[in-house]
């Protein structure tokens, strides 16, 4: 998957919000039916999503789009993909999963759409959000069940699934769920699942609290955040884009450890610290990232 700094949600059933999205920045839109759409707007939600993304399909969007679909317990779940898994839909980010037998069961479901729709096999991705004690036990499974599997979600906001589900109380700090997010990180990296995402942060107005809750989880090791309003987008962006003096150090060890290498050596004191191979894979791969959203912002 390539890197998202922002994924941000938006209700299904809200035809006119995806395009004053897009002007937003944002990495990817989650268009969803589950949480934010009432129960009796469920069925309409699917048609106006379905037709938000051809719309913005056909426009050439810089966003990627994506789905959340309803539970796979709620027995909505079918009738979503149904409707939603067409071309221009990036993926599904699934809502309460518990095992890795249900990513294998919802990827037999998605491939047979995807034969009948005649997309490629394999098209839609899948981003499991751990929301149950009983998937987040099973992270690790669930993260290596399908090559369908994206990225991951370390999604520890207050007063919601996950809290509820483990009763801690939530603090910008995140000692209480310190283990659990860094669990979620080990499980996606041990998996090649390269660019985990952190979520997600309720307090609209706070955005320095926000800020600090991007800082927090970029040391751990995530790579951007699910938001959940458009004015978290540009702060987000910021804070998981690599800083300019951070990649141009990288790009001089880079050049430094090449130099180094055609002299016949595969270690180099560079600027004051000793370099090898080691340390041009954490160059490249920052530079990389760096690149890649120079490149999505044109």
């Amino acid at each position: 998957m390539k890197p998202y700094r922002s994924m941000l949600f938006l209700p299904g059933h809200k035809a006119s919000w995806p395009e004053k999205a897009v002007d937003s920045g944002v990495d990817a839109l989650i268009l969803d039916l589950e949480d934010a759409v009432p129960v009796a707007e469920k069925e309409n939600a699917r048609e106006v999503v379905r037709a938000s993304i051809d719309r913005l399909t056909t426009a050439g969007v810089r966003p990627d789009i994506w789905v959340r679909t309803n539970s796979y317990e709620s027995g909505l779940m079918g009738a979503d993909l149904e409707a939603v898994v067409t071309r221009g839909l990036r993926g599904i980010y699934l809502a309460k999963v518990d095992t890795e037998r249900d990513i294998v069961e919802i990827g037999a479901v998605l491939s047979h759409i995807e034969q009948r729709n005649g997309l490629e096999p394999g098209t839609v991705e899948l981003i499991p959000s751990f929301e149950t004690a009983v998937s987040m036990a099973r992270c690790e499974a669930i993260a290596a069940a399908s090559p369908r599997i994206a990225t991951l979600i370390g999604g520890t906001g207050p007063n919601a699934d996950v809290g509820r589900e483990l009763g801690f109380e939530f603090s910008v700090e995140g000692l209480e769920t310190l283990y659990l997010r860094s669990r979620i990180i080990l499980a996606a990296r041990s998996n090649g699942l390269r660019h985990p995402l952190a979520a997600v942060w309720q307090d609209v107005a706070d955005l320095d609290g926000f800020r600090q809750f991007c800082a927090a989880n970029r040391r751990l090791g995530y790579r951007g955040m699910v938001v959940i309003h458009p004015s978290h987008v540009p702060i987000a962006n910021d804070m998981f884009t690599p800083d300019a003096e951070q990649v141009d150090y990288y790009r001089r060890m880079i050049v430094a450890f090449r130099e180094a290498e055609v002299a016949g050596s595969a270690a180099v004191t560079f600027e004051g610290h000793m370099i090898d191979i080691a340390h041009l894979k954490t160059a490249e791969e920052i530079v990389a990232i760096a690149e890649a959203f120079d490149a999505a912002n044109g």
